[in-house]
């Protein structure tokens, strides 16, 4: 018996994108503390994570998250956050928190997590899909490229707001 990709034990092993659920928040959570720990714009705050998910999670007008699940636990995620353009004349993605454990890198997965949000895209008519990656990780660059993203000409900007300003 085959136990290539192509057999039934490895297509049925293999693990599935769905959307998460409120039950998944503290896993979502870990998973986001994870990415933040690696990057030099955000620092991991688990109550802040929490609570930007579960909005995310019980407003779904306002976004989805997608979760890469096997049979035990989510291995990856995916966020993204509905808004609306006036140059595309319509509703476009902001995509968040692309992740995909270490351990399971290498393998597929975050092209699957990608390909469920382009089809998620095109069923609902949005117009653009939008990402923030770590201008120092040449690695997530390569991968968004090779998925069909291309830089733009705009550059980020931001204004943190907090107590004082």
């Amino acid at each position: 018996m085959s136990t290539g990709p192509e057999s039934g034990i490895a297509v049925a092993n293999r693990p599935k994108v769905e959307p998460a659920t409120i039950e998944d928040l503290p896993a979502l959570t870990d998973l986001v503390m994870e990415l933040f720990a690696l990057s030099d714009d955000f620092t991991p705050d688990h109550d802040a994570q929490q609570r930007g998910l579960a909005l995310i999670l019980e407003q779904p007008s306002r976004g989805r998250i997608f979760v890469l699940r096997n049979e035990t636990r989510i291995i990856g995620m995916v966020n993204l956050l509905f808004t609306i353009s006036t140059a595309m004349g319509g509703f476009v993605i902001l995509m968040e928190d692309v992740i995909v454990h270490p351990s399971h890198r290498g393998q597929g997965y975050g092209t699957m997590l990608l390909d469920k949000v382009i089809e998620f895209a095109k069923q609902k008519d949005f117009k653009r899909i939008t990402l923030l990656t770590d201008k120092i990780s040449a690695e997530s660059q390569h991968f968004f490229k090779k998925n069909g993203f291309e830089y733009s000409n705009m550059i980020p900007m931001r204004r943190i707001i907090g107590p004082e300003g």
